[in-house]
């Protein structure tokens, strides 16, 4: 077995679920999808998919399809002849080409083109591929495409092939956010704040107070695995290396002098005129639905936040009597 097999930390049912069936199917010569949030590993899981496979000691070859636009991402993927284009001056070898005998990984796959999605369903079908400039070439190549999309409601709505989904989706692996995976958070916190003790050449790492345990385990990581890495990493670096580390740094944006979006105020004056030229049922109609919006946005944000009003207060950019004032305007406490 290679020693490339990448290291996936977590003991939860969920996320042990999940690396069992990526065992299942990894010895299959099938194509796989890989789903997830952001931040959840899904480049992780493909290379796991590939290092257990019979193609471990054979090319693992990773494309990222959001990074070129469609005319670069066709001659990336599928190669081109000398003078296919301007500038192309000599042949120039695919990805997929490079993959042959081994796995090729296209992550943000949802947004390849139409075009695109095109050659690749003949490349996934029949192993021939184009280059752009007209050869044809025969590969033996297993795709694993990754996205956070929904690909069937895509499919439906015409923004992704129905036919090359139907190729693709032979085995699907859903990976768990990791608010779903609660009790892996502490020893993935833990593994993290080690690595960068190690990068910063500190004697030793002297562990999470309780109040940074209680804001690592109260967050709810829209970003996942990638934004608590961070979220650890920042606040160890920001740390008193002597000390346990007592704060988590979850915004680094957080600052009294942070830019703010102007909006525009309403003069008294026009205030007036506004209210004297609108009836005053339809007024009272209006202020009616802003409260209502502002009251739903408020318990969305606290119920998002796990009713921390620290947090709300931090993400909706408020002060926390600001919030708490607020939240008493709407009966919310």
């Amino acid at each position: 077995m290679s020693a490339d097999l990448p290291p996936l930390l977590g003991e939860s049912p969920a996320f042990r679920e999940a690396l069992e069936h990526v065992s299942r199917v990894a010895p299959l010569e099938r194509p796989v999808l890989v789903i997830g949030e952001r931040g959840t590993g899904k480049e992780l899981i493909a290379a796991r998919l590939h290092y257990l496979s019979r193609r471990w000691d054979r090319p693992f070859v990773k494309v990222n399809c959001a990074a070129l636009p469609e005319t670069l991402l066709d001659s990336e993927l599928f190669g081109h002849e000398a003078g296919a284009f301007t500038g192309a001056t000599r042949r120039q070898i695919g990805r997929i080409e490079q993959a042959d005998g081994g796995t090729l990984f296209l992550d943000e796959i949802a947004t390849a083109s139409p075009a695109v999605q095109e050659k690749l369903l003949r490349a996934v079908e029949y192993g021939e591929i184009e280059r752009v400039g007209g050869r044809t070439a025969t590969v033996d190549v297993r795709v694993v495409g990754a996205t956070n999309a929904d690909l069937p409601a895509l499919a439906e709505a015409g923004r992704f092939r129905a036919d090359l989904l139907d190729r693709l989706a032979f085995d699907v692996v859903t990976l768990p956010p990791l608010r779903a995976r609660p009790e892996d958070i502490p020893p993935l916190a833990e593994h993290f704040a080690l690595g960068m003790v190690r990068e910063l050449e500190r004697a030793l790492f002297p562990g999470f107070a309780p109040s940074a345990l209680a804001a690592l385990c109260g967050h709810d990581w829209p970003g996942n695995v990638r934004e608590l890495r961070n979220a650890v990493e920042r606040s160890v670096a920001a740390a008193d290396p002597d000390q346990p580390i007592a704060a988590i740094v979850l915004d680094p944006f957080a600052s009294p002098w942070r830019p703010r979006e102007r909006h525009r105020v309403v003069e008294p004056a026009a205030e007036t005129a506004v209210a004297e030229a609108t009836p005053e049922g339809e007024a009272g109609g209006i202020l009616e639905e802003v409260r209502a919006f502002e009251s739903a946005k408020l318990r969305e944000a606290l119920e998002r936040h796990r009713f921390n009003q620290r947090q709300t207060a931090q993400a909706l950019g408020l002060g926390y009597h600001q919030l708490r004032g607020m939240l008493k305007k709407h009966g919310l406490i």
